[in-house]
C-alpha cells in the first residue's frame, strides 16, 4: 500500500504541550511525557461545550475548531482508539448499580460524538467520518482521508484523539503504555510531501506512543524518514 500527502497545517495538545514550540522542543527528545501535567484551556471551544465533554474528545475538538478557524477545509475524519470509553465506563457503572443515568453521558456516548460537536460549534455542515481500528486507528483514517482525497474532497482535517482509559480497563490492555488524553489535528491534501509505504510485520507486545503522536513526533523532528509501528503493518515514511 502506497499514501502521498502534504500537510497544510497542523495543532495539537497533550498534558503539558500546547505551544508549536513546545511540540518542536518535544519532537527533538525520546517523546517523554509528563502524564500528570496540566492540560491547556481550551481557546476555541465554547465553555458550556466543553464542560459536557470528556477529556480527548474536548482536545480534539478543540484543535479542530483551532485549524477551521484559520484554514478551508472540505471533509473531517476523526480517529479514536477508545471513543467515549470513560463516559460509557459511566454509564455501565451507574446500570450496574442501578442508579440514574446521565441524559449528557447517555447523548454523548457514540464514538463520533466528537466529530459532530465539531461540526455543531463551527456551524459548519461538512462531510465526516469516525473510525475505530484498534491500534491503527489513526493509519486507518489516513486511508479513509486518502479515498476522500480520491472523492474530491480537496482539504481533508484528521484528528486523531483519545482520553483518559479508566482503570477498570487497564489490565485488559497490555500493550497499553501510554494513558493521557491527547489529540493530534493535520490537515491534509494530496500531494507528494510526506510518502508512505507499508510492509507485514508481526505482531508485536508494548508499543511507545499513540500513532498519531508517533507520527507528529517523526514528523516534527525533520527526520528524512521514521517508521510507525502497526498491529501487522509497518508504516515507512519518508519526506520529499
Amino acid at each position: 500500500m502506497k499514501l502521498a500527502f502534504n500537510i497544510v497545517d497542523w495543532q495539537a495538545n497533550a498534558p503539558g504541550l500546547s505551544e508549536t514550540e513546545d511540540w518542536l522542543a518535544w519532537s527533538k527528545t525520546t517523546a517523554d511525557f509528563n502524564t500528570s501535567a496540566l492540560l491547556a484551556k481550551s481557546r476555541y471551544l465554547p465553555m458550556m461545550t466543553a464542560r459536557r465533554l470528556a477529556s480527548g474528545s474536548r482536545l480534539a475538538v478543540d484543535c479542530a475548531l483551532g485549524i477551521l478557524s484559520r484554514q478551508s477545509v472540505d471533509a473531517l475524519v476523526f480517529a479514536s482508539r477508545h471513543g467515549e470509553l470513560e463516559r460509557n465506563f459511566r454509564i455501565l457503572t451507574a446500570l450496574a448499580e442501578q442508579e440514574s443515568l446521565s441524559p449528557t453521558d447517555f447523548a454523548m456516548s457514540v464514538h463520533n460524538s466528537a466529530v459532530g460537536n465539531t461540526t455543531i460549534a463551527a456551524k459548519q455542515a461538512l462531510v465526516s467520518s469516525s473510525v475505530c481500528a484498534g491500534y491503527d486507528s489513526f493509519a486507518q483514517a489516513l486511508i479513509e482521508v486518502a479515498s476522500l482525497h480520491h472523492a474530491g474532497y480537496h482539504r481533508v482535517l484528521l484528528v486523531d484523539f483519545d482520553g483518559l482509559i479508566p482503570e477498570f480497563y487497564l489490565p485488559h490492555l497490555a500493550d497499553e503504555t501510554l494513558n493521557m488524553p491527547f489529540a493530534v489535528a493535520l490537515l491534509l491534501e494530496s500531494g507528494q510531501q510526506m510518502l508512505c509505504e507499508t510492509a507485514p510485520c508481526e505482531v508485536t507486545g508494548a508499543r511507545v506512543l499513540p500513532q498519531g503522536l508517533a507520527f507528529l513526533h517523526g514528523w516534527l523532528s525533520d527526520e528524512p524518514t521514521f517508521t510507525l509501528a502497526g498491529e501487522r503493518l509497518r508504516w515507512f515514511w519518508s519526506r520529499h
